[in-house]
């Protein structure tokens, strides 16, 4: 079997981390990359791996990337501190690294909100690659949608990643503010710009998209208000996106 490292980030998780942790406890190495956390994550980690280094922040791309630099195995699965690798996850991954012949896998990612587990508005089936080759692969996208790139195979792999993304509605318009900063400015840096359309119009068709299309209307009061949050997350982006170019700043 292919040895395997487990990379994870964190900053302020000790609410997480343990959950996470014992979760990918049948990897070879754990490497917990922690940016300044006032809490006990870092004490909480050093209980499960002896790989836990602390430093600055980066942005999310350069620091799942960094995290992924440090590991000692070729073979890396990433998850986030807020996640937990399922049983039957944990089973499929070790199929792929005894008999598997892809250089990366996708898997699923399932959400837990509100007192309940998401199955539409688009949350799921999430597939993302996390599991993959580093020689063939590594992180890309805008922050904070980063996600892994690779120039290898794909395949897939069977059973879910729990995601416990949000502990509350504060916590999600939390995440929404800082999120469409990050992404606003990004979107500056790279030449792009908001106009009234882009406000008055995709906000909506987001909202559309989301709870008919996506069959959010399927998860009851929890999809509503993902699929509103995720039509103000939208409209909030191109309005710091209009408000940068109107001041140019």
């Amino acid at each position: 079997m292919k040895k395997l490292s487990v990379t994870i980030i964190t900053k302020n998780e000790e609410g997480n981390i343990a959950r996470c942790l014992s979760s990918v406890s049948f990897a070879d190495e754990i490497v917990v990359l922690d940016s300044g956390s006032e809490d006990r994550t870092v004490e909480i980690a050093k209980g499960f791996t002896d790989r836990v280094v602390e430093t600055d922040w980066p942005g999310h791309v350069k620091q799942k990337q960094r995290a992924v630099d440090m590991a000692a195995h070729d073979w890396v699965l990433a998850v986030d501190a807020d996640e937990e690798v399922t049983p039957l996850l944990r089973e499929s991954i070790q199929a792929a690294l005894q008999t598997g012949d892809k250089d990366a896998y996708e898997l699923t990612r399932k959400v837990f909100y509100l007192g309940r587990w998401i199955n539409h508005c688009g949350w799921y089936p999430e597939w993302r690659i996390r599991l993959f080759d580093r020689k063939k692969g590594e992180w890309g996208g805008y922050d904070p949608h980063d996600k892994v790139e690779t120039t290898g195979s794909v395949g897939k792999l069977v059973g879910d990643l729990h995601h416990y993304s949000y502990r509350d509605v504060n916590h999600h318009l939390t995440r929404i503010n800082e999120y469409t900063s990050i992404m606003a400015r990004q979107y500056f840096e790279k030449g792009r710009r908001a106009k009234f359309h882009d406000m008055l119009l995709r906000p909506p068709l987001n909202f559309l998209k989301k709870y008919f299309f996506q069959l959010g209307f399927f998860d009851g009061v929890a999809g509503f208000a993902i699929c509103a949050l995720a039509s103000y997350y939208v409209f909030l982006k191109y309005l710091k996106l209009w408000e940068m170019s109107r001041n140019d700043i």
